[in-house]
């Protein structure tokens, strides 16, 4: 390699390296950022204040208790139930072969990407191309985003198709 060669590989690394630290660096404050965010919901009207006065009164505890059961639900049991309400029979059959969600909660719109797990075999040649697709469909269908991708794997970790969402 020549002189110039290693000097702009050098510069290159380099430039990749403060990238990367400049981009971890605002990862610090996001502790004490959730728990200012926290606190200015109960300050606003409609805030944790106001559901809990609701819910005294009567009003909207069934509403609170749906919201507080569609957070402890994981990602994939949320996909399912959507996909179980709003999907094609092809879409709830490939769908209910789902073990795990990735990435679905999270959201910029930037480059937003989810992977979803399920227990097909075989890889790319296996069974599950065909099913692969009606899933990263049916996540389009549930989850948007200007810039989205959605990768379907198999049992064994292996790629079974993409979508955009």
């Amino acid at each position: 390699m020549g002189m110039k060669t290693k000097i702009a590989l050098g510069a290159v690394v380099g430039f990749v390296v403060i990238g990367a630290v400049s981009a971890n660096a605002g990862d610090s404050d996001t502790g004490s950022a959730d728990k200012g965010a926290s606190a200015s919901a109960d300050r606003q009207p409609g805030g944790a204040k106001d559901a809990e006065a609701g819910a005294g009164a009567g009003e909207g505890k069934g509403k609170e208790e749906a919201e507080k059961a569609e957070k402890k639900a994981s990602q994939a049991e949320q996909f399912k139930a959507f996909v179980e309400e709003n999907g094609t029979a092809q879409e709830k059959e490939a769908v209910s072969h789902v073990t795990k969600v990735q990435g679905a909660d999270e959201q910029n719109d930037i480059l937003d990407t989810a992977d979803v797990y399920t227990d097909f075999t075989g890889g790319i040649m296996g069974e599950g191309t065909g099913p692969a697709k009606l899933i990263a469909s049916a996540f389009a269908d549930w989850k948007q985003s200007e810039n989205g991708l959605v990768t379907v794997y198999d049992a064994d970790g292996e790629l079974l198709g993409n979508g955009q969402f």
